[in-house]
């Protein structure tokens, strides 16, 4: 992602300054931000598929499908309102004593498994602190979750899941609760998948060990926002200079007309005579 955006900025400054005319310049900066459209925008999510109907129902409660369906699936950046989970009561529905395994609401593949590595207590003060579910690198079924270079977390269906916020020096996800209230899958798979799955039948809660890394580096959105706001400006710069020469240009033109713009001398028009210059 940081290549891609780095090549794009390299583009647009390339169409700005690689030809003396406007026009040109402006055909140009069109068919590259054709192009970046075409490149650098989201990927389709949800591997072609929905969130199954169960979500209305999880926990005897159920999340808002509507809102299941627009931030898992039609969406890389927005999250569910803060502390939505607790509208739905999550933790008064757990056992405290065990541990609870959240699969994925579009194809029911296990991804998250918690509390591991510390008390049902500091999970659930931890995720009300934040209002997002939040999850360590020990309670990640890795095989079944991407995590970008800038933080942004997805499952291996495709589905947006939240993003990578560490703290403490070590990786914290911070979860859509709408994106993990899904039903385990019964071994068959509906939809586009992103890679190779561990699915719910091949997962055992008890026995499984995450790799995950304490600390990914996934998770810096500095550089992201420099690209994007560099993007931005060096566009709109170039719209605006671009504006503001043909209006230029049509003034003169319209100044011009009928040779008002021209040398004096060069259209007969007599010089002052020495008497107005006090001669």
């Amino acid at each position: 992602e940081f290549l891609k955006s780095a090549v794009i900025l390299a583009g647009l400054v390339a169409a700005v300054a690689g030809s003396r005319s406007w026009l040109v310049k402006m055909i140009k900066l069109l068919v590259l931000m054709s192009l970046v459209g075409c490149v650098y925008g989201d990927p389709p999510q949800c591997g072609g598929g929905k969130p199954m109907q169960s979500i209305k129902t999880y926990l005897g409660k159920g999340v808002s499908y509507d809102t299941a369906e627009n931030i898992c699936c039609n969406n890389h950046h927005y999250a569910e309102h803060w502390g939505y989970f607790e509208k739905v009561g999550l933790f008064q529905q757990l056992d405290p004593n065990g541990e609870t395994v959240f699969y994925d609401s579009v194809c029911g593949i296990p991804l998250f498994i918690a509390p591991k590595g510390r008390t049902f207590a500091e999970w659930r003060s931890e995720s009300e602190h934040h209002g997002w579910p939040s999850f360590r690198p020990e309670e990640i079924v890795t095989e079944n979750v991407i995590i970008h270079p800038f933080g942004r977390m997805e499952s291996k269906c495709g589905t947006h899941l939240g993003h990578n916020i560490p703290s403490d020096g070590r990786d914290r996800y911070c979860i859509d609760l709408v994106c993990i209230a899904g039903e385990p899958d019964n071994g068959t798979i509906h939809v586009q998948l992103l890679g190779p799955i561990l699915n719910a039948s091949q997962f055992d809660p008890k026995t499984y060990v995450s790799i995950a890394p304490v600390n990914s580096g996934k998770q810096s959105y500095t550089v992201e926002i420099m690209i994007g706001g560099g993007l931005f400006f060096v566009t709109f710069g170039a719209i605006a200079v671009f504006a503001c020469n043909v209006l230029l240009r049509a003034m003169k033109k319209k100044q011009c007309r009928g040779g008002c713009c021209k040398d004096r001398r060069a259209v007969g028009v007599p010089l002052a005579s020495k008497a107005e210059h006090g001669e």
